[in-house]
């Protein structure tokens, strides 16, 4: 195994989880398209999350992510695996998630989601998304301009906005009690 990536050990060849150290390596986002192509698939989504300059009305120069990577990548495989059964047995699942201190612009997380039709990956993709935010255990530190620093208060889709973006409120509910991933 690579220094810079540790990787989930399951048996599903559909499934590619990922924790890339930022020290050591970074986000690859071909990899992930390659990972999810097939040529039974259609439609391939991608979601790619990266550090942006603000958060709530503050300037931010960096983000420091935490997290306990053997859990977080069983959560990732176990949601993986759950959209792969919802959304058709050809899916293919590729997550991966930044460690370390990230500066603007820089990749956090990828999400590829392939499927032989494109709302089927679209909404695999939008899946997996929502629930490694609100799931994983995964800890966002910001760093301001002003020379601040601060913990994640939680992922900005719990609470009321949860129902609006169509997801399960109950999973809301309980995912806001146990992370600070936003």
């Amino acid at each position: 195994m690579d220094a810079n990536l540790q990787r989930h050990a399951h048996d599903d060849a559909r499934i590619a989880c990922h924790v890339v150290d930022i020290a050591d390596g970074r986000l690859d986002p071909a990899a992930a398209i390659d990972f999810v192509s097939d040529h039974a698939h259609g439609g391939i989504d991608v979601f790619i999350g990266r550090v942006r300059a603000s958060s709530h009305g503050r300037a931010c120069v960096a983000i420091h992510y935490d997290m306990f990577a053997p859990l977080a990548l069983t959560v990732f495989r176990d949601t993986a695996a759950a959209a792969i059964a919802r959304f058709g047995p050809k899916a293919k699942c590729y997550v991966a998630h930044a460690r370390g201190k990230l500066a603007v612009g820089d990749l956090a997380v990828v999400i590829a989601f392939g499927t032989p039709h494109r709302d089927e990956a679209f909404r695999g993709c939008r899946e997996v998304i929502e629930a490694v935010k609100h799931q994983a255990p995964i800890w966002k530190q910001e760093h301001f301009i002003d020379g601040h620093s601060e913990w994640s208060e939680g992922c900005s889709l719990c609470g009321h906005e949860a129902s609006a973006a169509g997801a399960d409120a109950g999973m809301h509910q309980k995912a806001h009690h146990g992370h600070a991933h936003g």
